[in-house]
């Protein structure tokens, strides 16, 4: 296993060691008249959250300890961190301004919890069956940020409610935007594939499988995907099934680029450039690479690939690379 593997494995919740790091720092809490006591409750807090982010209580317990020792930058940090994860939005990142955080710190902190809860279970108790409240949150998906790892799999675990709730077309809308901003999400990937293999609809689904086959090869959804549907050659279906044409692949890694693309990007270089005189696709990847756009540079570089260019293929594996060490 890679670096870049056990680092994004960290990133996925781990309830029961967050829960053994949580309790090792609520007891380093109890005998904290020394500050060498409050220093190891601190690194086990920390590595509560970093085995699961998902339980407030991680978050609560590293908070309660950075104020006990007076660190406002530690304080901010960890708030930051949360809105990360959150989303990073903005009118919470905000709020951090010119606060007194030794004496706010908490309820900031408790405040985000409540409005925003980690607990998919929890959030989809509150938000489902509530149109007006899906319709906020389908808003704040089209506009966070959210290529942190963590808050991709922790929006995922969300919109999977409302597939189970029986919202599959927001599911499938929302899956898009979220699998464009960190296409390493290979579990997305894996659930989109199912939904759309099981409405028939099998090209879109050879697609899905396709994306989480490419960033998790050890998990060959793709290929099984491919033997059953040859296995139904001789039963439901009567014309062969076969792969999307490449044509077909293009269109569909073009969607997914512009979805990762900034509509201001795309507007300026459209001004930039005639439809005669486009510029070259390797300096396009080039220039998103460069404004730290790894999703865009991804699907754009995987179009090449899918056409057979061997300079597509490297840099398919150079971006991914790249995304792997993202933080």
């Amino acid at each position: 296993m890679t670096n870049s593997d056990i680092r994004e494995k960290l990133q996925h919740p781990r309830r029961s060691l967050g829960n053994r790091h949580r309790s090792q720092a609520e007891k380093f809490l109890k005998i904290s008249s020394e500050d060498a006591n409050l220093s190891w409750a601190e690194q086990s807090a920390q590595q509560a959250i970093l085995y699961d982010f998902t339980n407030p209580d991680n978050w609560v317990t590293l908070t309660k300890i950075k104020i006990l020792r007076n660190d406002k930058i530690g304080i901010r940090s960890v708030l930051e961190e949360l809105f990360t994860i959150l989303g990073r939005d903005p009118e919470l990142l905000n709020q951090l301004k010119n606060i007194d955080l030794t004496h706010n710190g908490m309820d900031l902190l408790n405040a985000g919890l409540n409005i925003d809860p980690l607990d998919p279970d929890k959030w989809a108790k509150d938000v489902l069956g509530n149109k007006d409240k899906i319709e906020i949150f389908t808003k704040r998906v089209e506009s966070l940020d959210l290529r942190d790892v963590r808050a991709n799999v922790l929006f995922s675990r969300r919109i999977e409610r409302l597939r189970d709730n029986g919202d599959e077309n927001l599911f499938i809308h929302l899956s898009r935007i979220i699998l464009a901003q960190r296409p390493s999400n290979h579990e997305t990937w894996n659930e989109l594939g199912k939904l759309h293999e099981r409405r028939a609809e099998y090209d879109d689904a050879w697609f899905c499988y396709d994306q989480a086959q490419t960033y998790f090869p050890t998990l060959p959804v793709r290929d099984r995907y491919k033997h059953r549907m040859e296995a139904k050659m001789d039963g439901d279906i009567i014309a062969p099934w076969k792969e999307p044409i490449v044509r077909n692949r293009v269109d569909f890694l073009k969607k997914m680029k512009n979805m990762a693309t900034p509509r201001n990007y795309i507007e300026n270089l459209e001004q930039q450039n005639s439809m005669e005189e486009k510029l070259d696709i390797y300096q396009q990847i080039s220039e998103l690479r460069i404004q730290n756009n790894l999703s865009g540079a991804f699907f754009l570089s995987r179009q090449l690939a899918a056409e057979g260019d061997e300079r597509g293929i490297k840099l398919v594996k150079e971006i991914m690379e790249e995304m792997s060490n993202e933080i």
